[in-house]
């Protein structure tokens, strides 16, 4: 896998873009105009601050490299393809692996990829050395779980997770996850902290499956994709790393607090208005 930045087609893109000559943008950023020439020939790979530099710079003045790079690999996709990412809090090691995650995450380990470039940045722009890859995935010949937000899914990530370690026999543990298991690559709704929480208020018995379905509808965080498989793992090719400078991170955290707020009075609303509607864990298991 090529981790390296594209920073010479970013380069020359930009340039075109808002119309400056290498002379222009090294002054812009504080760089010689033989690091540009560098960088656009691919004769030299630029220094983190270099990097942050440059990229800082196009984000601020309005040019969204990573929004315009989503648009074009968007259009390009072939009948059977899909675009997805994959925020990253470092440099994937080697090929797309199923076995590189933790074993408690929505439906254990797998490769987990959002739907847009937004949702891949928002669960990693808090950390320091993150980017997002993009990927394409060749969903033919594979065995897919489809999830929506509904008592099935909640019980799985639940299941997964191991909150009903204990509570329920292994067998029925078994059957509760036999759709995801015998799959290649899931299809399922995006699970953060506060959705954990939730789910817990469920398994817990303090709200119903019907209160616990509305309230998680209403984060509204989009659709995730999960290679289970080596198949899978596959049919994943990687597009490109994509570089996440500091505003445009910032402007996600903010995004990120602001979304938060909001959905937080939905699920309190929700909580409200379905009380005592649908049944309660014990009744379900």
């Amino acid at each position: 896998m090529n981790n390296q930045f594209r920073i010479g087609e970013d380069c020359r893109l930009l340039r075109e873009i808002r119309n400056l000559t290498q002379t222009e943008l090294a002054e812009e950023i504080g760089v010689g105009i033989a690091a540009i020439n560098h960088w656009e020939n691919m004769q030299t790979v630029p220094t983190a601050d270099s990097l942050e530099k440059f990229y800082a710079s196009a984000y601020r003045n309005a040019v969204r490299l990573n929004k315009i790079k989503e648009q074009f690999y968007r259009e390009e996709l072939n009948d059977g393809e899909v675009l997805l990412f994959h925020g990253a809090k470092s440099i994937i090691d080697g090929e797309v692996r199923t076995d590189a995650s933790r074993n408690n995450n929505d439906f254990g380990q797998g490769f987990y990829m959002g739907e847009t470039f937004r949702q891949a940045a928002l669960f990693v722009s808090n950390f320091e050395s993150s980017c997002v890859y993009a990927i394409k995935f060749h969903e033919r010949h594979l065995a897919k779980a489809v999830f929506s937000v509904n008592t099935e899914w909640m019980l799985n990530v639940a299941c997964f997770r191991g909150r009903l370690s204990g509570r329920i026999s292994k067998d029925q543990l078994n059957q509760i996850c036999k759709k995801a298991q015998e799959a290649d690559y899931i299809i399922a709704p995006i699970a953060d902290n506060r959705m954990y929480q939730i789910i817990d208020s469920f398994i817990d018995g303090e709200i119903t499956d019907e209160q616990c379905r509305h309230a998680l509808a209403a984060t509204e965080l989009g659709m995730q994709y999960v290679l289970k498989t080596e198949k899978a793992a596959k049919c994943a090719e990687v597009l490109e790393r994509c570089y996440l400078c500091l505003p445009e991170k910032h402007d996600y955290v903010s995004t990120r607090s602001s979304d938060l707020r909001a959905a937080d009075d939905k699920v309190r609303a929700a909580r409200i208005k379905y009380r005592g509607k649908g049944k309660y864990i014990d009744e379900l298991l």
